[in-house]
């Protein structure tokens, strides 16, 4: 028995170190993301899916560690980076399947790289890309137009509830942003408009 445990206990700790290691390497893929460093954003991910696949490895053959809080942690970090990226370039979404993930990770990953986007949206809206920013805004509420009707318990979810109330505070704060933007470059176009008709009236 002591033997098992004490192989147990180092599938633990190989497990939560390549976890961590994991979550490092997805957080400053996102931030590649939206410094708009894909080579680096490319080069972070793959080193995050290589950390993940590891710990998976390691705590797969002890189902009492498998089923631990970090790997879920970790497996959601690697959807969240790979969904805001996808989701970034307008293109399909990667399954849970693809991405080799639990579902409540990769719904978990979806509502948080919804979030995420709030940032590149911002960015977005100071470079003057008003359409881009809109675009971005749909993408947010399609994704939280699905994930609302996820309809279980958290201990099913892995408390997706919480995430998803999140996800809909910053959709809101989101949508006023580009209400906002909106209505201030029509009135700039409509003042520059009169005054353009204004000094052609002048001449």
């Amino acid at each position: 028995m002591r033997a098992q445990l004490e192989e147990t206990h180092r599938a633990r700790e190989a497990g939560l170190a390549a976890c961590r290691r994991t979550i490092r390497a997805c957080g400053r893929s996102i931030r590649a993301i939206h410094r708009l460093e894909p080579a680096e954003y490319a080069r972070l991910v793959e080193e995050a899916r290589a950390n993940l696949r590891e710990g998976q490895d390691a705590l797969r053959p002890f189902p009492t560690v498998f089923g631990a809080g970090f790997l879920h942690d970790a497996e959601k970090e690697y959807a969240e980076a790979r969904l805001t990226q996808a989701m970034v370039d307008g293109s399909p979404l990667p399954s849970g399947a693809e991405l080799e993930v639990g579902v409540p990770a990769w719904l978990n990953g979806l509502a948080e790289a919804a979030s995420e986007l709030r940032r590149h949206l911002l960015d977005r809206l100071r470079q003057g890309e008003l359409d881009r920013a809109e675009s971005l805004l749909g993408v947010m509420e399609d994704a939280y137009d699905m994930l609302v009707t996820i309809d279980y318990p958290d201990a099913i979810t892995a408390g997706l509830r919480r995430t998803v109330d999140a996800l809909r505070g910053v959709l809101e704060r989101s949508r006023g942003d580009v209400t906002t933007a909106t209505v201030q470059a029509r009135l700039r176009f409509d003042i520059e408009r009169a005054t353009g008709s204004s000094s052609s009236g002048a001449d």
